[in-house]
């Protein structure tokens, strides 16, 4: 766990506009090809549909997530599925307590 990654990708709205809607994604989302979200996750293309951008601009942003560890990727044939990796959150919040 790299902090400085995680808090790069931390600030921007985007960003944590995305790791709000994997919070609960049901919510956020139609159902897709495979409509268990919190099993398999979200495909780039909802992401890039629900933002309004292009797909190679969501696909960056949770690039950036994933590099930073805040999500986990799965591939089902060409699409790559996206969701949240609660186990970063949780040591991301013990090393805020215990480091800074």
């Amino acid at each position: 766990m790299k902090p400085i990654e995680i808090f790069k990708a931390l600030s921007n709205e985007t960003r944590l506009q995305i790791l709000e809607w994997l919070k609960e994604p049901e919510k956020h989302f139609s159902s897709q090809e495979v409509s268990d979200f919190q099993k398999v996750g979200v495909c780039v293309t909802q992401f890039h549909e629900k933002l309004n951008v292009t797909q190679s601009t969501a696909s960056q942003h949770l690039s950036i997530l994933h590099r930073a560890g805040l999500v986990t990727t799965s591939r089902r044939g060409k699409w790559t599925y996206y969701k949240r990796n609660e186990e970063a959150f949780h040591q991301l919040k013990e090393m805020i307590g215990h480091e800074i």
